[in-house]
């Protein structure tokens, strides 16, 4: 039986971690995700669970690592600056070949920035952020209700592939409040025969490790890491497309910014333009058929950022540059207006006749 409740997003991702089987989460206060941890520490000691506030981010992530090599499901969660202190555990996780969520409600930058919301985290979120070959499973939600849905869609990939995975929000989705649908709580069994359990007498040691001295072996697991990144890439694409069969102006939007481009693509309509919406949900693996695919029907694209363009960048490159690129933005903790939004498709539909 499920239930519909009215909450907050980052409420909502912690329930819905909760009921993906998720028992033990470390982090540390930052807002704008403070009431995520806020909600685990109230009901974590209830289930049964582990809800540390570690002295810092920097330990906060290393515990995670620590709880994942046991092949439990484990998550943190900070804001901007706090997922930069996070980066070298989240290289040694991901160096690991282990599982992990990690939750980023991102605010304005660089530097302590502010606390409104942001997408200048898209760079670090989906080209690495630490040290070395790696890769994150990066997930943009849109609504409240895809906070609780891609949240267990992150512990599910991260446990399908061994790698970290990263729920990447913008605060407006953090502290914006709606209706959400739960789902029940699943009794979670992932078969994980690397993980470190206690070997009974009955098997061989496992070791997770992620430093290599020889060169030769070194080179050998990012190629096999790499192997599954492209599987990933293969299989677990996410996107919405929404007018875009007959679109001349394809606009590219994520978290917030889809929300008030969708109404901006209705009002580009009324008005005689063919505008439409390609809304990515996964970040890595980023659509790039999708892209590609409207490159060969569309004269221009609009990436609608709440940062200076990072995204657009990916757009540049899954296009191969075919078609023009306009970038319509806000920063520090600014919403772009469906107005402004309106006005960069009439430039880009009108630029291009």
């Amino acid at each position: 039986m499920t239930e519909k409740v009215l909450m907050k997003g980052n409420e909502a991702i912690a329930e819905a971690a909760i009921r993906a089987g998720c028992r033990h989460y470390f982090g540390y206060p930052i807002t704008p995700q403070t009431e995520l941890a806020a909600y685990m520490a109230k009901r974590m000691p209830k289930i049964g669970g582990t809800f540390l506030q570690a002295e810092s981010e920097i330990a906060a992530i290393n515990m995670v690592y620590g709880v994942s090599s046991t092949g439990k499901r484990v998550m943190t969660s900070s804001s901007s600056p706090g997922v930069s202190l996070k980066q070298e555990g989240i290289s040694y996780i991901a160096g690991a070949d282990l599982p992990a969520l990690i939750v980023n409600v991102q605010r304005g930058g660089p530097g302590l920035g502010g606390i409104q919301p942001s997408q200048s985290d898209y760079f670090q979120a989906t080209k690495g952020g630490g040290h070395g070959d790696y890769h994150l499973i990066v997930l943009a939600p849109a609504s409240v209700q895809e906070m609780a849905d891609l949240t267990a869609k992150c512990f599910e990939l991260a446990d399908k592939y061994r790698m970290p995975s990263m729920l990447l929000a913008d605060g407006t989705m953090g502290q914006m409040m709606e209706p959400v649908l739960l789902p029940e709580e699943s009794d979670v069994t992932v078969e994980k025969p690397w993980a470190l359990t206690g070997t009974k007498m009955e098997r061989e040691h496992n070791i997770v490790n992620s430093l290599y001295l020889k060169p030769e072996e070194l080179e050998q697991k990012n190629f096999e890491r790499y192997e599954r990144y492209k599987l990933v890439e293969e299989n677990e694409v996410m996107f919405e497309e929404y007018m875009m069969d007959d679109a001349e102006v394809c606009v590219m939007a994520f978290g917030i910014a889809a929300r008030v481009s969708k109404n901006a693509v209705v009002e580009a309509r009324k008005q005689g333009i063919k505008a439409g919406l390609l809304r990515p949900i996964t970040l890595w693996p980023f659509p790039k058929a999708a892209v590609a695919a409207a490159a060969e029907h569309c004269k221009a694209f609009v990436s609608v950022e709440l940062s200076m363009g990072q995204m657009i960048e990916d757009i540049k490159l899954a296009s191969e540059c075919k078609r023009p690129v306009l970038l319509c933005n806000r920063a520090g903790g600014m919403i772009p207006s469906p107005e402004q939004v309106l006005d960069s498709i009439k430039k880009a539909a009108g630029g291009n006749e």
